[in-house]
């Protein structure tokens, strides 16, 4: 048996929150007397999902907060002991544990920048066995805020900037844990509000939301009528939206009209919602008309097309449990000397790299370089935040987060931001990078 609430995850639990070959790599590394050696790790992602032509790289915050408190409690290290997979691992693999600290330099793209394939949100520079050893957490918390932002800032872009859109993901997210990153990334993405309370409040937001069809079937089985439902809830929030949808949208409206009584929003949550929407807003045409229900950003421009009546939307399934972002953490550079895998399908680019934005007369292109070069007039993304295991940056704000997002994607094409058919991305690679790549090659062929 075990205790359930051991699964809950504190911040001290978080070395733990690793796989396992993390650990049995770094024991080898302090086997082989390697574990100190500089190592450079790069974050990126190979190929993004169908129909997507850029990502909005999300999740850094907590990247960093992970590797500020990376630490290995006796108690953690008995634990790992008593599993007795480590019976042959040298005695100082447990002496380096109970030391652990990051100490390395992190240089990473700010948060609601947008990026494309191939290119590293993230670099992380230190002793081969702690830039090991984070790879996981830093894959999980970068790749599932990353597809939220993402995924936000696409559905922001197709609705539109006077759009209200609501963050409802929380019962669909992956976790508890997962919820509050979902509603974080959501709102850095570009989405208005959330209704995770939790989230609201420990990011200093305020909560939103509006009703639920159970509390309009409760009341109206217990006061007699829907109406009598509406109007119990509007004693007491007035300026909340009304659920309309449990039983007649079009009639609900219109008894809602015909009460004289002002009603801020309503929403609907299920049926034809371009006709409904005209229906509604035909009886109530200063009532702002919320949609809800499995929306996404295709949804989304349908109904546009179509001529919904809607001003705003709430996200919820589509946007925390999206296509998800498959992003990577390979070693580039050991010691000094360039690395890169060759696998069919699966290559990487060696050395330690730099992405150098260069405006254009339709938005700008990227050129993958090498972190030495220089491109004048060029903006290299990649910033040193971290340095000897000290961060170098202060926590910004979502609306400065969201900002960014904003000007990132104002900043792609328009053929970049069709969601139908995207252009490839605007990336190619310097001069000096092909070069490394095809010497790093032929070592590569001779040592396999």
């Amino acid at each position: 048996m075990y205790d359930a609430n051991a699964l809950t995850l504190t911040p001290a639990d978080a070395s733990l929150l690793t796989d396992l070959y993390q650990l049995t790599m770094s024991a080898c590394y302090v086997g082989e007397g390697l574990d100190q050696r500089p190592a450079s790790f790069e974050l990126f992602t190979r190929r993004l999902p169908s129909r997507y032509s850029y990502l909005i790289a999300m999740g850094l915050e907590q990247a960093l907060a992970y590797l500020e408190s990376f630490r290995f409690s006796a108690e953690q290290i008995a634990a790992l002991q008593d599993t007795e997979i480590f019976a042959h691992a040298p005695e100082t693999f447990w002496t380096l544990l109970a030391g652990a600290k990051f100490t390395g330099n992190v240089w990473a793209v700010p948060e609601g920048t947008a990026i494309f394939a191939n290119e590293p949100m993230l670099r992380v520079e230190a002793p081969l066995w702690q830039a090991q050893l984070v790879e996981t957490y830093l894959l999980n918390t970068l790749n599932y805020q990353t597809l939220i932002a993402t995924r936000a800032a696409r559905l922001r872009d197709v609705a539109g900037p006077d759009a209200q859109l609501l963050e409802f993901g929380t019962r669909r997210a992956f976790s508890p844990q997962g919820a509050l990153w979902a509603a974080r990334a959501a709102l850095a993405g570009g989405l208005d509000a959330t209704s995770n309370v939790a989230a609201a409040l420990k990011l200093g937001e305020k909560p939103s939301g509006t009703m639920a069809h159970s509390l309009v079937m409760a009341l109206s089985a217990l006061k007699g009528t829907e109406d009598e439902a509406f109007e119990a809830f509007h004693n007491y929030f007035p300026g909340a939206a009304l659920l309309i949808d449990t039983y007649d949208s079009v009639n609900a409206a219109k008894r809602l009209a015909a009460s004289g009584k002002d009603i801020p929003a309503v929403r609907l949550d299920s049926g034809d919602l371009v006709e409904l929407s005209q229906a509604v807003r035909k009886h109530l045409p200063e009532t702002k008309v919320f949609a809800s229900g499995d929306l996404d950003e295709f949804e989304i421009a349908r109904l546009k097309a179509e001529g919904a009546l809607l001003d705003g939307y709430g996200l919820g399934t589509r946007l925390v449990t999206g296509a998800p972002v498959n992003g990577v953490y390979k070693l580039v550079d050991i010691d000094g000397i360039p690395v890169m895998k060759e696998a069919k399908g699966k290559i990487t680019y060696p050395g330690k790299k730099q992405i150098f934005r260069q405006p254009t007369a339709n938005g700008f292109e990227d050129v993958l370089g090498l972190a030495g070069e220089e491109m004048p007039g060029a903006t290299a993304l990649l910033q040193p935040v971290m340095e000897d295991g000290k961060r170098l940056t202060t926590t910004e704000t979502m609306g400065a987060i969201a900002q960014r997002t904003a000007q990132s994607v104002a900043a792609l094409s328009p053929r970049l931001r069709d969601i139908q058919a995207p252009a490839p991305s605007p990336v190619t690679l310097s001069p000096q990078l092909l070069e490394l790549t095809e010497r790093t090659r032929k070592i590569v062929s001779v040592a396999a």
